[in-house]
């Protein structure tokens, strides 16, 4: 059961990064692992069709090279879904939380993801995949809003520091100086 002290203190970009990871973790694994199972016929399914397409017409590629490439697809994949997976556990922890500490593994997820599905845009849209180039467009629209989302937001202030004091302090070295 969730408790009420979990979400207290969520920002926008961990709502935001918390439905970017329940897509991209359960979509990107299950591709990853149809890859691993079967590595040509994983390779030409929808998600996949457009890096395919251009791997077999522009690069011509031998067979166990595209097993190769397919595999390395695949391991760029649960790359992703992993940062993504340990974005949810990290975000959790309420003391990692107050700390933004899930801010690296949310960063490296996106960037390594918008990487992914711009080449695979690009990609589609070269062989003239339409409904490829749709799906990778949309995923890259969503990794690159969460990531304005955490350029915009503010840094988090810790819960219990106080904002800014007007009051100034002294260093006990330097009024000791002064006294004398």
């Amino acid at each position: 059961m969730i408790k009420k002290c979990v979400i207290r203190n969520w920002r926008l970009s961990c709502f935001n990064g918390v439905l970017l990871a329940l897509y991209f973790v359960p979509a990107w694994t299950a591709v990853a692992f149809q890859i691993m199972v079967s590595p040509i016929q994983g390779l030409f399914a929808r998600p996949n069709v457009a890096l395919a397409l251009f791997i077999s017409d522009h690069l011509q590629l031998s067979g166990i090279e595209t097993v190769r490439a397919a595999w390395l697809l695949a391991l760029a994949r649960l790359t992703v879904a992993g940062f993504f997976a340990m974005f949810l556990v990290l975000i959790l922890v309420p003391r990692v939380r107050r700390v933004a500490g899930y801010v690296e593994a949310l960063s490296i997820g996106l960037g390594l993801g918008s990487m992914l599905t711009f080449v695979s845009m690009i990609m589609a849209a070269k062989v003239g995949e339409t409904q490829a180039l749709r799906l990778h467009a949309t995923e890259l629209l969503m990794l690159l809003g969460t990531a304005i989302v955490m350029l915009v937001e503010k840094p988090a202030t810790p819960v219990g520091s106080p904002a800014q004091s007007t009051v100034p302090t002294l260093n006990v070295e330097r009024s000791a100086q002064l006294s004398t």
